[in-house]
């Protein structure tokens, strides 16, 4: 129940907490309304991928939705993936605001049309410098003015799978040298970003042994995307003041 000038938003959590991100942040939830948030909402988290979902009759309540990055491919054909499709889906037709992260911007341009699949160049993992393209300070409101968005942002990455393809009516809104589409929009309610802006080094590095330990990347390349997090820093509050400006509608 929508409590009377209380804004509501949805979180769509696809991954499991990890073992470190529940003791060190008590878990991907208070990593994101951390992120994302601001004080006077309240914030629902549905674990999707445990099967656990809004009720339909109940989605007109939320202002915005977040899906957040996983493990998964998001264009598997698993249950939860499918259902997740068809709610994105009718979020868009609704024109409700949704912001997808990593497997959640795959996921999104998948539900809306788009082709998504695993990169050519292989894994992304460190900190990468993405383009704003100059044409979408134009088309999204929800960007600064033209001398507050810089050109470039630095954002933490860590994916395999891309989007190749994005929906018919989607805008690329930035790109990088290994990614073709690391940001896009529809309208102004549909807004994927393929990095992540909620994740701190602290994290990404936690990441980086879990999947060097489960023998999905190398050691050499794991120490590579380890020394690399010295050199740089994510512009994190300039990439999380633009998740907002989308999700509140300024």
């Amino acid at each position: 129940m929508k409590v009377e000038g209380e804004k509501k938003y949805a979180l769509l959590l696809a991954a499991k907490d990890s073992d470190y991100v529940e003791k060190v942040y008590g878990g991907y939830y208070n990593v994101f309304v951390e992120a994302y948030g601001e004080e006077g909402e309240k914030w629902d988290l549905f674990r999707v991928v445990d099967n656990e979902f809004p009720d339909m009759a109940e989605l007109h309540n939320y202002e915005g939705f977040v899906v957040s990055g996983s493990p998964y491919d998001a264009y598997g054909n698993d249950n939860w993936i499918l259902k997740l499709c068809l709610l994105l889906q009718t979020l868009y037709f609704m024109q409700k605001k949704v912001l997808g992260i990593c497997f959640g911007h795959q996921v999104l341009c998948r539900a809306l049309g788009g082709d998504v699949r695993k990169a050519d160049s292989g894994w992304d993992i460190g900190i990468r410098e993405v383009s704003i393209l100059k044409e979408s300070l134009t088309y999204n409101t929800f960007l600064d003015d033209l001398n507050e968005t810089p050109s470039t942002l630095s954002i933490i990455e860590c994916h395999q799978d891309e989007v190749w393809e994005v929906p018919k009516e989607a805008k690329v809104m930035a790109c990088s040298d290994k990614t073709r589409v690391e940001m896009f929009t529809i309208g102004d309610h549909i807004l994927g970003i393929q990095g992540h802006p909620e994740y701190t080094k602290d994290i990404l590095n936690n990441l980086i042994d879990r999947l060097l330990s489960n023998g999905s990347i190398q050691r050499g390349f794991a120490e590579d995307a380890r020394s690399e997090l010295h050199k740089a820093e994510p512009d994190r509050k300039s990439l999380q003041r633009i998740c907002k400006r989308f999700l509140k509608g300024r």
